[in-house]
């Protein structure tokens, strides 16, 4: 059997670290919204010609004063993406196409034009927080109901601990911020609550079964009688996200990169921070049997 419980304090001082350095992270140096949230346009490109690389087209591009433009592969190495804020010029994509034909010939094929202005990126950006926020909240009020109030306050630390930590990587490393991480951040908020709820639905057993264990002890047992099943898990997800970011191109980099965070995370959480919560409240059988009496 693996002594976790040896090692909750030292996790307890490392998840404190991280989440603090994350919250710093996110009010200073802030994220970085894509043009989903703060509007912009977005062109995907084939060109029939090899030898145009990223480099040549940036130069290209910034000669033209589009203000910060970003220009990446994907796919193979005649597909681009483009990507550049708002301009006041509305015949830009025109403009474009003449600059590019000027400079390497009609090589290029224009295979995806998005624009989104900033009152759409506004929206969005308030529509991805709100559904960030009822996730949250429903998941709360489930687990709420669902066990006794310290397991959920356990739950509530997990969540906060993996939705912080991923967004505070993404600000560190500067990866954009779109709606494939919205959609990846509820994803997390999912797993992660799935595992905490596996562990915790062993503890509540164990409490029920053992009277004369206490819960430093139980946890580390019930941890343990759950390790396969969180390991498997986690395992086989990560395998498929890193197949998603090795092989799924440009696109999907960044929502399988937050959702390897997230996995790797939400087992951590729910092993070090749900499960120490109910050790720091010194929760017993009496705790169990009270709810009990109570329903």
């Amino acid at each position: 059997m693996i002594s976790f419980n040896k090692y909750y304090n030292h996790f307890n001082i490392l998840s404190i670290t991280l989440v603090v350095a994350s919250l710093l992270l996110l009010s200073f140096k802030g994220l970085n919204f894509g043009i989903d949230f703060k509007g912009g346009t977005l062109i995907e490109l084939r060109a029939s010609d090899n030898k145009i690389n990223v480099s040549s087209l940036r130069d290209n591009l910034n000669s033209m004063n589009l203000g910060d433009v970003s220009v990446k592969n994907f796919g193979n190495n005649k597909d681009f993406l483009i990507k550049f804020e708002n301009n006041s010029n509305k015949n830009v994509i025109e403009e474009i196409k003449i600059n590019l034909d000027k400079s390497f010939g009609n090589q290029f094929d224009f295979r995806r034009v998005e624009n989104v202005g900033p009152k759409v990126s506004a929206e969005l950006l308030k529509s991805g927080v709100i559904a960030i926020s009822v996730a949250l909240l429903l998941m709360l009020i489930y687990i709420w109901i669902r066990f006794e109030w310290q397991f959920s306050l356990g739950a509530i630390f997990a969540l906060f601990h993996d939705v912080i930590v991923t967004l505070g990587l993404f600000s560190l490393f500067g990866l954009e911020i779109n709606l494939s991480i919205i959609a990846a951040v509820l994803t997390i908020v999912g797993y992660s609550m799935n595992d905490t709820v596996v562990i915790f639905d062993r503890v509540r057993e164990n409490l029920r079964k053992y009277s004369d264990i206490k819960i430093y002890d139980l946890t580390n047992i019930s941890i343990n009688e759950t390790l396969s099943r969180t390991l498997i898990t986690s395992i086989t997800t990560l395998l498929a996200l890193l197949s998603i970011f090795f092989f799924g191109g440009e696109i999907l980099k960044g929502f399988s990169l937050a959702m390897i965070f997230g996995v790797v995370f939400g087992t951590y959480s729910s092993i070090y921070i749900a499960n120490t919560v109910l050790v720091r409240l010194n929760v017993s059988q009496k705790t169990i049997l009270r709810e009990d009496e109570k329903n």
